[in-house]
């Protein structure tokens, strides 16, 4: 799964990629310094991860991952390949969900492409572009349609779906912003719609706001639009979490508490990026190794066990299961959790839930 950062020139989009990453990715102040697009892979954070391996010592911890890319910046007639947008529109189709960057503060000696700031704008530019490269998608597989619609009447429905997107990206807005029957998804899936793909804001504010965001004005901007698309907003500071992620872990708790913040930004935006993706942790245990899986959302158990291995998926019997906060009522301890009837056993309907415990049975 991948998470594309995008944003226009400037706005702190590649500073926030080399917090997150570490990745040491160029920064400058002038636009299109990033021109290929610079992937990292980042642990997500998980307090339930760090207890349990306090709990049982294992030889290895590993934590679920998410991988952001880092997009070229993005500037107005990116859709008729203005700037590099013909290198924009065809990262951003590889990615599956958007953190849009956009600068909410004031700082004369930072540039800024369009000459002053302005978060709407910036967001409104960057959708718009993608919004005719959509049309274009569109307008091209209704003319598809109908020419099949001819030999076959099942294709209306295809043209009835793809004309209730056209209206809606004709009216300015993104196709993310109204709901689809399965159906209509089904029809959309291969269509590849950059305006479909899931959003969250983070909105890059000054030092100086940390202690009084609510008297920026650029920020309740972006979370009014933002509401419009039942999207999530993240004020953080950009060059204070490039100092935090330079620092050792003891450090960075100090400067933390020093900023009166119970974690880092970043902590909070790629937790918020794996909701985003719609994805979930189940958790093994043991002395061997302490893990996170990823799943998307309504997996069922068989599928779940097939992340670990094919062979468990295949041989599935049954699953042991336990909430982590079960296991932690119990004190850690599986066999006073067995004892209090906490622990589960579950077939293969059973829909995997954040945070179970897991020691699935098999054979094969």
């Amino acid at each position: 799964m991948k998470i594309g950062i995008v944003g226009l020139p400037n706005v702190g989009k590649s500073t926030l990629f080399n917090s997150i990453t570490k990745a040491g990715a160029e920064c400058a102040n002038y636009p299109f310094c990033t021109i290929e697009p610079n992937v990292g892979v980042v642990a997500v954070p998980d307090e339930r991860v760090e207890k349990l391996a306090k709990i049982y010592n294992p030889q290895k911890v590993t934590n679920a991952i998410v991988e952001f890319v880092d997009i070229a910046g993005l500037v107005k007639g990116a859709s008729k390949g203005e700037g590099l947008g013909n290198k924009f529109l065809s990262h951003i189709r590889e990615v599956d969900s958007i953190v849009q960057v956009v600068r909410c503060f004031e700082n004369s000696n930072i540039v800024h492409v369009d000459g002053n700031v302005n978060p709407i704008r910036d967001i409104e530019t960057i959708n718009l572009e993608l919004i005719f490269a959509d049309l274009e998608t569109i307008e091209k597989r209704i003319d598809r349609a109908k020419k099949m619609l001819k030999a076959d009447k099942k294709y209306q429905f295809e043209i009835d779906t793809l004309e209730k997107v056209k209206q809606i990206l004709d009216s300015g807005k993104c196709a993310r912003t109204i709901e689809y029957t399965d159906e209509e998804k089904e029809v959309l899936k291969d269509c590849f719609l950059l305006t479909i793909k899931p959003v969250l804001y983070v909105a890059n504010i000054s030092e100086n706001d940390l202690d009084n965001l609510e008297e920026n004005s650029y920020v309740d901007e972006v979370k009014k639009y933002a509401e419009s698309e039942k999207a999530e907003v993240i004020p953080l500071c950009v060059k204070i979490e490039e100092e935090l992620s330079s620092l050792e872990k003891d450090e960075k708790s100090e400067m933390l508490e020093a900023l009166g913040l119970k974690e880092s930004g970043l902590d909070k935006l790629i937790k918020a990026s794996y909701r985003l993706l719609g994805l979930i942790s189940f958790l093994t245990a043991g002395e061997p190794e302490v893990r996170a899986w990823t799943i998307k959302k309504g997996t069922k158990a068989p599928q779940a066990a097939g992340k670990i291995h094919s062979d468990i998926e295949r041989g599935f019997i049954k699953a042991e299961v336990i909430s982590f906060d079960d296991f932690m009522k119990s004190s850690g301890s599986m066999v006073q959790a067995k004892e209090s009837g906490l622990v589960r056993s579950e077939g293969k309907e059973y829909i995997m839930q954040d945070g179970d415990i897991v020691l699935f049975k098999f054979n094969v």
